[in-house]
Order: C-alpha cells, then sequence, then structure tokens
C-alpha cells in the first residue's frame, strides 16, 4: 500500500468530519436555542465534540505517517490508536455532560420545543449517516483504526439523533393534546442519548487501549503469514511466531528452525527470503527473524 496515497485518503476523511460536524454543531446549536430543545442542543454538543475528535484523528495520522526514527525505530504507528483513545475519552466526558444536563431538567418547568427542531433532527440523521459510511470505508480500507473510532462516533450521533428525534416528537405531541408526561420526552431523549454515548465511548476506547498494549494478532489472523513462511525453500519449522499491531501496520517477529549442518550464510540468507517474503503481504510493516538449528522431537 502506497503509505502517501493512504495518507491522503484517511486526512480527507478527518477534514469531512471537521467540516461536516463544524456545520451540523452550529446547525442545530441555533436551532436547539430557537426551539427550546434540550435533546437537540445534546445533540449539538455531541457534534461539536466529533470536531476535537476529528481534529485528533488529523493530528494522529499525520504523526503516524512520520517514517522510523533513532528513538522510534519500529514507527509512529500507534500514534493513530492513541488518536483513537482521545476521540474515545471526548465521546465518553460529552456523554456524562449530556447526561447531567439532561438529569437537571426533570426538576426545572419543561417548555416544550418547536417544530422547526424535527427538521434539523432529520436533517443531522441523513448527513452523519452519510458520514459514518464514507469513514469507515475509508477506514476500513486503509486500516485506520482512528477513522474508524471516529466513524462510529459518527454513528453514535446517529443514534443520538434518532433519539432526539422520538424525544422531540413526544414533547410537542404531549404539549398539543394535553398529556402532561409527554411533555418530558424532550430530556427523557436526552437522557437516552447519554446512555448511547457512553457506552460506545468505553467500547471504542477499551478496543483502542487494548491495541495500544502490543496486542498480538490471533492464530487465525496470521494463518496467511505462517503459510508465506512455511513456503520458503530451507524453514524446516517455524517455532514462534508473534505478529503485533503497530496502529495500521504489522511487526513480526518469529523465530524459524533450519538445517544445523548448513552455514551461517545459508541460514541467514534464509532468513532474509522469510522477511522478503512476509514484507510482500500489504499491511506487513517489519519483520526480525531469528534462526534456531532444526531439532527432531
Amino acid at each position: 500500500m502506497d503509505e502517501d496515497i493512504r495518507y491522503q485518503k484517511v486526512k480527507m476523511g478527518a477534514w469531512v468530519g471537521i467540516i461536516g460536524n463544524i456545520v451540523l454543531a452550529v446547525l442545530k446549536g441555533v436551532i436547539g436555542f430557537i426551539a427550546n430543545s434540550r435533546a437537540l442542543i445534546a445533540d449539538a454538543v455531541h457534534s461539536a465534540s466529533d470536531v476535537v475528535g476529528s481534529v485528533a484523528v488529523l493530528i494522529g495520522v499525520r504523526a503516524a505517517k512520520m517514517p522510523p526514527d533513532r528513538d522510534h525505530p519500529y514507527g509512529h504507528g500507534k500514534a493513530e490508536s492513541i488518536a483513537a483513545i482521545i476521540v474515545a475519552v471526548l465521546l465518553l466526558l460529552v456523554g456524562v455532560e449530556i447526561a447531567i444536563d439532561a438529569f437537571k431538567a426533570f426538576f426545572e418547568p419543561v417548555v416544550v420545543p418547536k417544530v422547526i427542531a424535527i427538521y434539523a433532527v432529520i436533517f443531522s440523521i441523513i448527513v452523519k449517516e452519510i458520514m459514518f459510511r464514507y469513514k469507515y470505508h475509508l477506514g476500513k480500507k486503509y486500516r485506520s483504526e482512528a477513522l474508524m473510532t471516529d466513524a462510529w462516533h459518527h454513528r453514535s450521533d446517529v443514534f443520538s439523533s434518532i433519539a432526539a428525534l422520538l424525544g422531540i416528537g413526544g414533547s410537542i405531541l404531549g404539549g398539543a393534546i394535553g398529556i402532561p408526561w409527554l411533555v418530558y420526552g424532550d430530556p427523557v431523549a436526552g437522557l437516552f442519548v447519554s446512555i448511547l454515548i457512553v457506552k460506545m465511548a468505553w467500547k471504542l476506547g477499551s478496543q483502542s487501549i487494548h491495541n495500544t498494549l502490543d496486542h498480538v494478532l490471533h492464530d487465525e489472523d496470521t494463518v496467511e503469514m505462517k503459510e508465506a513462511v512455511a513456503s520458503v525453500e530451507g524453514v524446516l519449522n517455524v517455532d514462534e511466531f508473534l505478529a503485533r499491531e503497530h496502529g495500521h501496520y504489522v511487526i513480526i517477529d518469529l523465530k524459524i528452525a533450519v538445517n544445523p549442518e548448513i552455514s551461517v550464510k545459508d541460514g541467514h540468507a534464509i532468513g532474509k527470503a522469510v522477511k522478503r517474503k512476509l514484507i510482500e503481504i500489504d499491511h506487513v510493516h517489519d519483520v526480525l527473524v531469528h534462526i534456531n538449528p532444526y531439532e527432531k522431537k
């Protein structure tokens, strides 16, 4: 995979998120204030947090593109994972803030939102779903954990907007037909939105932290790699195989067994052949091969 192409595509996805969320945050915030809708204002805050998240993704992607150096010989790929963690933390904080605000609403006079709030929410749902699908596709194609986390951030906004739509609609209906408890649909929706956001933040954050802590690929994920090693002439056994994710790429440490009677030079040549074979696999970035003498068990 061409790193420059990958960087440009992922960067474009981050910028789409930044611009789109700024527009939605302003639109929903203004209309939420005009329409007296707590749910819509909460949704606007959620979109505003997405802006910060997309900026974190942009910074992480740019840092991850930096080449290896003396202090970071394996590259800077984990910068994307760190960006994903930042996005998850922001999501968690926004969820807690929305929950507190929604809870306070039950102890204050409830104002029925205006109908214009419904149109703003519907527009937000459509735009956010398009952004989710676009960024999720890019994130999966270019193995960007940060971009995929940000994409799910957008999907959480879709869920929150749907909840806001139901809450606002119920509140307006309750005010129109005189059902007092329906009027509380707007703050109830805000509370439900906060639960969705916190749950998603926990899930995404846990996964990102797991990947940052030198997560080793499971056996079922390394079948192709091990087959590539076994196909190299002179490899008699794979004694150990550790493939760890380093952001969007994989670094492999392995031990192979070769004929103990061959020369050091021949063993070294086999090791180089194994490395070349593994590097041909698209997302493998670096390989460290240790040569062992083959022993029959």
